[in-house]
């Protein structure tokens, strides 16, 4: 049944959505392999505007198809009433999203990985319990509507995580690093030595004082730093009138090193798609440049509330409606050597990872988080890893004043690129 011109005699416009998705898993706990599995889904989701209103329905049962439509034309009767305009066809990027390498890896494969990683951490600290994950899969997403676009595309997502647990007496040390792709990397073994590198240099204690000094984030450290943002710029939340920067677009807001990117055209990354889930084709979208504002990133809904184009925003599961949401942030790589930075701090402290990310009021710019992987940096050295350590401010001030930003960046979190951001004074509290 063709479920596109059934609901086009029913409704003033139309989108139906088709998602497939299949996933191997490996898990390792503790340092043994524990499970593998393998994973299927699939469903459709149909969005209608009938009599100028929105309706929604989803099921992961695509022989149920006349009770689909019929929920989904029922929800219109009661859903928001928006000037949403579905996209007609539109030409979109050119992004490798898909490696039939990845596509067709073998348990074994990733249980030989995991098997690597384990052998590069284990040496460095033997009663470690060392946890890993590791996925790889395809997802496949076919988009029509009545407007004439249908477009379809795959991604062949391959991640690893892993978690370490050090406990030795009262000393507890809790490292995570992650990486991600949908291309084959060579180098997938290079968060494990970025692991591997913390470990090594948390065996040795120091202490630090409380007060103002010079605080250097690195790329998971910032972060902190990162999250506010990427809430602030939401264009939800500009259009529910919660963020900071409304009614700021084309004022200087931050810092001129400051320049923030949302990127989905990356080859390789997990973020990335020639269109979004709206069927709107990605594209390279600056909402902050040199400190200035630009913009904010919107789905099709937030924009036609805005009275705006959608950005190529829109992102979905199968159950829930779209809502805006980053591709691949990122925040610009600046002009000085990571090691110049280090070198120029006669004392301070880097912030390699905190916890409570994304908790108090976020919203509002503010961050107060005890620091679980920190260094303490004298005369130009790391000297050794600080415990019992918080930081606190607040990004719309903290922003304003960078003192530098790295050249060097790396992926976090699979679709964040962050570089090495450097405050000259910061309030740092440390437990006697």
């Amino acid at each position: 049944m063709n479920i596109l011109k059934q609901l086009q005699s029913q409704a003033e416009q139309v989108e139906v959505l088709h998602l497939k998705s299949e996933s191997t898993t490996v898990e390792y706990e503790a340092n043994k392999l524990k499970t593998s599995k393998v994973e299927q889904t699939q469903g459709m989701a149909v969005r209608v505007v009938r009599k100028g209103r929105l309706g929604f329905a989803a099921s992961s049962d695509e022989k149920a198809v006349n009770k689909l439509m019929a929920n989904a034309l029922e929800s219109a009767a009661y859903g928001d009433e928006i000037p949403i305009q579905f996209p007609a066809p539109q030409p979109a990027p050119t992004v490798a999203t898909y490696d039939q390498r990845l596509a067709e890896f073998p348990i074994p494969r990733l249980v030989e990985i995991g098997k690597e990683v384990l052998d590069l951490l284990l040496p460095i600290d033997p009663e470690a319990r060392i946890n890993i994950s590791l996925n790889r899969g395809v997802d496949e997403m076919t988009l029509q509507n009545q407007a004439g676009t249908n477009v379809s595309f795959r991604v062949s997502p391959f991640s690893i995580s892993t978690d370490i647990s050090s406990i030795h007496g009262d000393d507890i040390l809790i490292l995570f690093d992650m990486t991600g792709t949908t291309l084959w990397d060579d180098h997938y073994l290079d968060f494990a030595h970025r692991l591997a590198e913390k470990l090594e240099m948390a065996k040795k204690l120091a202490t630090i004082r409380s007060g103002r000094m010079p605080v250097l984030f690195s790329p998971t450290g910032s972060l902190v730093l990162g999250f506010p943002l990427m809430v602030g710029l939401s264009g939800k939340n500009v259009y529910t009138g919660i963020s900071p920067m409304i009614g700021k677009v084309g004022e200087k807001l931050f810092d001129s090193k400051v320049s923030v990117i949302d990127d989905a055209t990356v080859d390789g990354r997990f973020g990335s798609a020639p269109y979004d889930a709206e069927g709107v084709a990605h594209r390279r979208n600056t909402l902050i440049e040199n400190g200035v504002l630009k913009g904010f990133y919107y789905d099709l809904k937030t924009a036609a509330q805005s009275e705006l184009e959608s950005t190529g925003n829109g992102a979905r599961g199968l159950f829930g409606p779209p809502n805006p949401s980053p591709t691949n942030l990122m925040i610009g790589a600046g002009e000085t050597l990571l090691a110049d930075m280090i070198a120029g701090i006669d004392e301070g402290l880097l912030v390699e990872d905190v916890l409570g990310l994304g908790q108090g009021n976020v919203i509002s710019g503010a961050f107060s988080n005890p620091v679980s992987l920190g260094f303490k940096i004298e005369k130009g050295e790391i000297v050794g890893r600080v415990k019992d350590v918080s930081i606190a401010g607040n990004i719309y001030d903290v922003l304003k004043d960078v003192t530098a930003v790295s050249r060097e960046t790396q992926w976090v979190y699979n679709s964040l690129n962050m570089p090495y951001i450097l405050m000259a004074d910061m309030n740092v509290v440390a437990k006697a």
